[in-house]
């Protein structure tokens, strides 16, 4: 996709979607981290259901140890996978209050190191609570990337990586959360809405539906 094209697409995102932020509900990076790494193979909505129980009794990282790994398990048992994320969560939360003074760390290398905190968490907590420019892909991204011709690739980190070259400059700390919301919300994986997509003209997908003229005028 073509520079000139690509800024246009993300202009009409940032238009369509003026407040891009994740839907996971938090009150501090702490709550944010442990939202994330919940995350994993689970809804937002889900996740938000079990933290609202969660982070009234636990919100720091000495509280969360304080329950105990099956206190833990207790209010995130509806997540999938739960039990093995209450080990990295534990096992995070112990790290933090001995290596970072129960604080998260802003560097991608320290995240890292974190039990249960991958490439991409890293990159939704360095984007979404230190503002840094970064991409974090999901299977939202992933799929926009290649459908709509954007970035394609085969992997995450290659489609990372083509998105870090080809959004523009202005829209690189928001261009994470406006793909997402789009693919949740409109370019979805079964039955792509493409007659309420607002960049409907701009998409290299072969197999689009319904033009949106109405969409895109009104952007």
């Amino acid at each position: 996709m073509n520079p000139e094209k690509c800024r246009e697409l993300f202009r009409r995102l940032s238009l369509a979607i003026p407040e891009p932020t994740t839907e996971l509900v938090h009150a501090s990076t702490f709550e944010l981290l442990i939202a994330v790494i919940l995350s994993a193979q689970a809804t937002d909505k889900g996740v938000n259901i079990a933290t609202a129980k969660l982070f009234p009794v636990a919100n720091t990282p000495q509280a969360i140890l304080d329950l105990g790994i099956e206190g833990l398990e207790g209010y995130i048992k509806t997540i999938g996978l739960y039990r093995s994320k209450a080990k990295n969560i534990m096992a995070t939360c112990r790290l933090l209050v001995e290596r970072y003074n129960g604080e998260v760390p802003n560097t991608r290398e320290a995240l890292e190191s974190l039990p249960g905190v991958g490439r991409k968490t890293a990159n939704v907590i360095l984007n979404t609570a230190f503002g840094h420019p970064t991409i974090a892909v999901d299977t939202h991204i992933f799929r926009l990337g290649n459908r709509i011709g954007l970035a394609p690739g085969k992997t995450p980190l290659e489609v990372e990586n083509k998105l870090m070259k080809v959004v523009p400059k202005e829209y690189l700390r928001d261009a994470h959360h406006l793909l997402i919301l789009h693919g949740r919300y409109v370019c979805v994986a079964r039955k792509p809405k493409c007659g309420e997509c607002v960049i409907y003209d701009l998409c290299e997908f072969k197999a689009k539906s319904t033009p949106a003229s109405a969409a895109v005028e009104a952007i």
